[in-house]
């Protein structure tokens, strides 16, 4: 897979250089890029197209490049996802050079205007609950893999996720949803029926 050959072996290495490591995820579309710096605070910030971005610095550069339909800016990484067809030993290497010139240039990597708006706020305490496994379990061990997962709401024992980032479009992520997400909240709570993708 071209520069993503040995997946953990950044070409852009040095000391206290901006170092950006391509990492495949279970979604063949996307590619996690991981960056030795913060990137933004909290929470991820997904695009779904160039114009959504916004004029957010990072997300403009990576939606310049042939092939890249959607961009998920986290903490320390970029999750890049190509449209179909899109030769990915071509596309590694121009997102890896993107992604260090942005740090490099000291910008923020998204606009204020494109910054997350706050998730539902839980109103009772099994809401409460439900996001603080999200925040505190979930949501990490899905940023593993290049993904994120933004709570939207409870209701009638059903709660309602969305999937960003290398889950979105994911084969696995019917997988993640309910095997993962799902029963790990059924067991912190009796009153959950479901978990579903909104």
């Amino acid at each position: 897979m071209g520069c993503c050959d040995g997946a953990g072996e950044s070409c852009c290495s040095g000391g206290d250089s901006v170092q950006v490591v391509p990492e495949m995820t279970p979604n063949p579309m996307s590619l996690r890029f991981t960056v030795n710096r913060e990137l933004i605070e909290g929470g991820g910030c997904n695009f779904t197209s160039a114009e959504k971005a916004k004029g957010s610095p990072l997300p403009d550069l990576l939606f310049a490049l042939p092939g890249v339909s959607g961009v998920l800016v986290a903490k320390n990484f970029v999750t890049v996802t190509a449209q179909a067809g899109t030769d990915w030993n071509e596309l590694c290497g121009k997102v890896e050079v993107a992604i260090k010139d942005h740090v490099e240039s000291g910008q923020d990597a998204i606009s204020p205007e494109a910054k997350p708006e706050a998730s539902s706020r839980p109103t009772s305490e099994i809401e409460a609950g439900i996001v603080k496994v999200l925040e505190e379990e979930i949501r990490p061990a899905v940023s593993q893999d290049g993904g994120d997962v933004e709570y939207v709401g409870y209701q009638d024992g059903i709660v309602r996720l969305r999937l960003r980032g290398a889950c979105h479009g994911c084969p696995s992520a019917s997988i993640t949803l309910k095997l993962g997400i799902e029963h790990r909240l059924k067991q912190q709570f009796e009153e959950i029926l479901a978990v579903e993708s909104v």
